[in-house]
């Protein structure tokens, strides 16, 4: 049962963080600094650090237990993560919520599946299997096929932007703007450096959650604390640069203006950080190779709920033919990932 509700877990938080990317579709004249300010100040500051002050009675104390070295660490990890955050945003822009996060969560999925194997974790994940064991072979079965799935999502997204060069320039606004190629390039780099989050919760949560445990805390606050310690690099990237923008363009005056950025953000902040928590207690729930399995799981489902933003979003609007076909198949292909990642874990 713990095996199932960890499948659960992770699939319901591939999907949230995917879906993350909607209040950039239907806030009307978007502005994109004050609303990475609010939406990742709330986040991974406020509604995490409430739960943490109010429920763990020392904290002080977790701080010292676990260590500055673990917990510079995993910052740092974030940090790469923050800046993925960043470039994500961007991109959406530039090349649209689609092959924004399947670009991004292929990627990703490649070095935090195969990292844990190498380098193990923290906690329970330290008995990982090897690279090379059965298990080991069968999760590089799933990123190789996860892979195939991102060339095809690549390809459907370059046929896309084809057919949208034909049509109006009104409808092209619509879709998504901003250079293709430089959006395509910022999405690799964002791709590769967002695996920071998922392998900093991998290194830091066994000792977290041990600290927090023995002070009596439920193992939600535990999970909830692992999130707050660690990702605070996470912040500081993304409420730097918005803080920059702000500044540059002297519009700190719209950050309490703009209704749209302050509840759109707000809602949007809430969904990522609810989707990271049971990201990592989905993870924990998959046992061993949690940490793998489950960031697989979860990158996936992630993809096709950024698919799931941009169909509705009318990225796809007016695109016919080939290159829907191949987005299709791409989706598919996705599915048979997950189903391979899952079944790694029934051979362990």
């Amino acid at each position: 049962m713990e095996v199932i509700l960890g499948l659960i877990l992770v699939t319901l938080a591939g999907f949230g963080t995917g879906a993350g990317a909607w209040p950039v579709k239907v806030i009307k004249d978007f502005r994109f600094e004050q609303y990475l300010f609010i939406s990742m100040l709330l986040a991974i500051v406020v509604y995490p650090w409430l739960i943490v002050l109010f429920n763990v009675p020392d904290l002080m104390l977790v701080i010292k237990t676990v260590g500055i070295k673990t917990l510079l660490i995993s910052n740092l990890l974030t940090m790469a993560w923050g800046v993925a955050n960043v470039l994500y945003l961007v991109c959406v822009l530039q090349i649209g919520a689609a092959l924004t996060g399947a670009v991004l969560s292929a990627l990703g999925m490649s070095v935090g599946v195969i990292m844990p194997l190498i380098l193990k974790g923290s906690g329970l994940f330290i008995h990982a299997p090897d690279l090379m064991s059965k298990p080991g072979m069968l999760i590089l079965t799933g990123l190789f096929v996860i892979i195939i799935g991102l060339a095809l999502v690549s390809i459907a997204g370059f046929g896309r932007e084809k057919v949208l060069r034909n049509e109006s320039e009104q409808t092209q606004k619509k879709q998504a703007s901003g250079n293709f190629l430089q959006g395509f390039i910022l999405v690799i780099i964002a791709g590769i450096l967002s695996s920071g989050l998922g392998l900093a919760f991998v290194y830091s949560q066994g000792p977290v959650i041990e600290a927090v445990r023995q002070q009596g805390a439920s193992q939600i606050t535990s999970n909830i604390t692992v999130w707050a310690l660690v990702c605070i690099g996470g912040a500081l990237v993304n409420l730097i640069y918005a803080a920059y923008l702000m500044t540059k363009k002297k519009t700190w005056s719209l950050l309490f203006n703009r209704k749209d950025e302050l509840v759109f953000g707000a809602l949007a902040g809430l969904q990522f950080i609810i989707s990271v928590i049971l990201m990592g207690r989905g993870m924990v729930l998959l046992g061993i190779l949690g940490a793998s399995i489950g960031y697989g799981i979860q990158q996936s489902m992630q993809v096709i709920g950024n698919q799931a933003v941009g169909f509705l979003s009318g990225e796809w609007r007016g695109v016919k033919g080939k290159p829907r076909t191949i987005m299709y198949l791409a989706l598919i292909v996705i599915f048979i990932a997950v189903v391979i990642f899952a079944y790694s874990n029934t051979t362990v």
